[in-house]
């Protein structure tokens, strides 16, 4: 856990990572790396990462570096991998549809356990395994099966609203891809806005400016 105090947003965000590149070192067989072989794989400097990891109390040893297994194994428990945290995804179209069927969500911590969409037309249809149930339902939903984590895949009017809703029956974290900026004002509650927009902006700033 933290060392001291509250972490920085942009430790956190860079923690995916480190996980994900030690899950691609442990698939090839290699048992321990130093924070400057890491560094080089990474693209950050050994500094960064040894910074980094200090903020959870370390884990390298002088002379030897970094046992792989380990520090992914540390690293996910940081990251909540190992909880298997109940998760819903509300509106079923095309992107909640991509989402539920293609993410690892047990790899990640979460149990994808219901889908909900407010369409009559597709209630009672498949999607990995699930079936949509009405969103006139998601109440009674959550109170028997408490969900920790929710998905929005809805229109921006109807996320607000939702958000609240959801923070009422218990939700303590929400995935984002609507268009609004979910900004609860409630103590304790984690929010990752995913704009795909934004991202594809982004991309082609860089494009323009090669």
């Amino acid at each position: 856990m933290a060392k001291n105090g509250s972490i920085s947003n942009s430790v956190i965000k860079r923690l995916p990572r480190y996980y994900r590149f030690l899950g691609e070192l442990l698939k090839q067989d290699i048992v321990r790396i130093s924070s400057r072989e890491l560094s080089v794989r990474m693209k950050l400097t050994a500094s960064q990462i040894r910074q980094d990891l200090n903020c959870f109390g370390g884990f390298g040893q002088q002379g030897y570096g970094y046992n792989v297994e380990e520090l992914h194994n540390e690293i996910g428990k940081i990251l909540g991998v190992d909880k298997n945290f109940n998760t819903i995804l509300i509106g079923a179209g095309n992107l909640g549809r991509a989402i539920a069927t293609h993410i690892n969500f047990e790899s990640r911590g979460c149990k994808l356990i219901g889908i909900f969409d407010n369409n009559p037309e597709i209630t009672g249809e498949s999607v990995s395994g699930l079936e949509i149930i009405h969103t006139d339902k998601l109440e009674a939903f959550c109170k028997r099966n408490k969900p920790v984590v929710a998905i929005l895949c809805i229109p921006k009017a109807n996320t607000q609203a939702i958000a609240d809703m959801l923070v009422k029956m218990g939700v303590k974290a929400f995935w984002n891809f609507s268009h609004y900026d979910l900004s609860i004002e409630y103590e304790g509650i984690a929010v990752e806005n995913v704009h795909l927009g934004d991202s594809l902006l982004t991309l082609t700033y860089g494009a323009n400016h090669l």
